[in-house]
């Protein structure tokens, strides 16, 4: 084992928002099997919500990972204090005020790093951090941009990039085949991650061309994915000149019930023991699992009509209602018609949030309707669970592409635009209650698709054995810091 002196220090830096601290942590778990020093640095209350799956980690394995907090200064940016994180804005319009705060870490974050006893190695940061390259630069070390999306989201993004699609694609609404794809990939202005305005009061050009600009200052990128899933899009990074290691899928890291059940830091609505008493109740396969992510608002109208939709489908289910979208609207439909009563006994609600890894991996689970976000598409595929596709925004439309076309499990819903993080009507329906009874009952008839979600679950856990593509990976990225650390 090498000694102190020797042993490298990683320093983890997530982007404020659950999607970026959930892959990171687990991330901070596979780095610490390989006797690094890792130290992930965030705000008061992200920390709080996080350590005790540090402790947890410490003690069960003997990992070596720190946890180190800088203020946030809330009040400076015109947050209400103890607002540090994107899923807990109460408006999309206060997005800017979160970016400029995460902006005004970079001195203190400096600060804190120089005054490290054990010199750091090496800064692995959400790539919504551009400004870590300038942290990382002043320490004299590499900096490398952890990716919260897969490779083929991020291809079609560089390629639409460089496609003058505003001059040459009419309408929102026209179709149009991306370029340079290894796949034939179609989708039209209305999917695409807005850049011509401010989402959520962010400038998106503005955040591009500083992640742009944090390139020259990036040794690589460290990609939530596995080769084996996306091999032709891996290899056209490559063919670009870019440094790219694939370690995921991170979630598999999670073995132990208890790992699963606190994975996300934050407590569960329901008990975890009570959701798998209930799911240990059905039978194999027959489960749906309906949860659409924590960013964003849901009309009452869909929520309605959504859970209708899995009335209808006469099958067994979990829904989750996340805690902003049951307005008074939802709740009094909810009494008014009875409905948790109409589905008792193979319909369970649950208000908030759930331990999304348990219930995906469970045995009864066949099929998962979901906002295609990254983290929950690649644990969906971890646990060989086909998918109903509903993208709503960001490159949500990006992996739906991936789900259905490449990879070919999933079906999608039949949206077909974006939906407004800032929500302007409480009665508009995006999707009908008989759209979603149709794709459950052509998802859970497809035994193709059914198989080919369980070679995948088979190629994600071959990747992270040891051995396979992603444990591979992260010793050549190990190899690749301590190659730097010498120069």
């Amino acid at each position: 084992m090498a000694s102190k002196s020797q042993q490298l220090h990683i320093i983890l830096i997530p982007f404020l928002a659950q999607s970026h601290i959930i892959p990171i942590l687990d991330f901070a778990k596979l780095l610490s099997q390989r006797d690094l020093i890792i130290t992930i640095v965030s705000t008061p209350v992200n920390s709080s919500s996080i350590q005790s799956i540090i402790d947890h980690a410490t003690i069960s394995s003997h990992a070596k990972i720190n946890l180190v907090t800088v203020p946030f200064p809330s009040i400076q940016v015109g947050l209400p204090e103890g607002c540090e994180n994107m899923d807990t804005l109460s408006s999309p319009d206060m997005a800017t005020q979160l970016f400029a705060g995460c902006e005004m870490l970079q001195e203190p974050i400096l600060e804190l790093l120089s005054d490290f006893q054990l010199r750091p190695s090496a800064i692995i940061s959400s790539n919504a951090l551009p400004w870590t390259g300038k942290v990382a630069c002043s320490l004299g070390i590499p900096r490398y941009a952890f990716q919260t999306i897969c490779c083929f989201s991020m291809l079609i993004s560089h390629n639409v990039g460089r496609m003058n699609v505003s001059q040459t694609v009419m309408s929102d609404s026209e179709s149009f085949e991306v370029q340079n794809m290894p796949d034939k990939i179609v989708i039209t202005k209305s999917q695409m991650p807005r850049r011509d305005s401010k989402k959520g009061g962010v400038d998106i050009r503005k955040v591009i061309q500083q992640m742009a600009e944090a390139e020259r200052l990036t040794r690589g990128m460290v990609v939530n994915s596995f080769a084996d899933m996306e091999p032709k899009y891996v290899e056209a990074f490559k063919n670009m000149g870019k440094k790219i290691w694939c370690i995921g899928p991170v979630s598999l890291c999670n073995q132990d019930m208890s790992d699963k059940l606190e994975r996300g830091g934050k407590k569960g609505s329901i008990d975890g023991n009570v959701c798998l008493k209930w799911l240990d109740s059905m039978a194999p396969k027959t489960v749906i699992y309906a949860c659409f992510g924590s960013i964003g608002r849901i009309p009452s109208a869909q929520i309605i009509e959504t859970g209708l939709g899995l009335e209808a489908s006469n099958r067994p289910f979990i829904w989750i209602i996340r805690k902003k979208d049951v307005s008074n609207q939802v709740e009094k439909w909810l009494e008014d018609e009875k409905f948790e009563e109409r589905v008792k006994g193979r319909g369970l609600i649950i208000r908030g949030w759930a331990p999304q890894v348990v219930i995906l991996s469970h045995p009864s689970v066949g099929g998962f309707i979901t906002h295609c976000g990254w983290n929950s598409t690649v644990e969906a595929i971890c646990a060989g669970v086909p998918m109903i596709t509903w993208p709503m925004f960001a490159e949500q439309f990006y992996n739906e592409k991936l789900v259905v076309n490449v990879l070919k499990i999933g079906v999608g819903v039949g949206v077909e635009t974006a939906v407004k993080m800032e929500l302007e009507d409480e009665d508009k329906v995006f999707v009908s209650s008989m759209q979603v009874k149709e794709a459950i009952e052509q998802l859970m008839d497809d035994e193709e698709r059914i198989k080919r979600a369980a070679e995948l679950r088979q190629l994600a856990t071959k990747a992270t054995n040891d051995g396979g593509s992603s444990f591979l990976n992260i010793t050549a990225l190990i190899q690749d810091i301590m190659q730097q650390t010498k120069l």
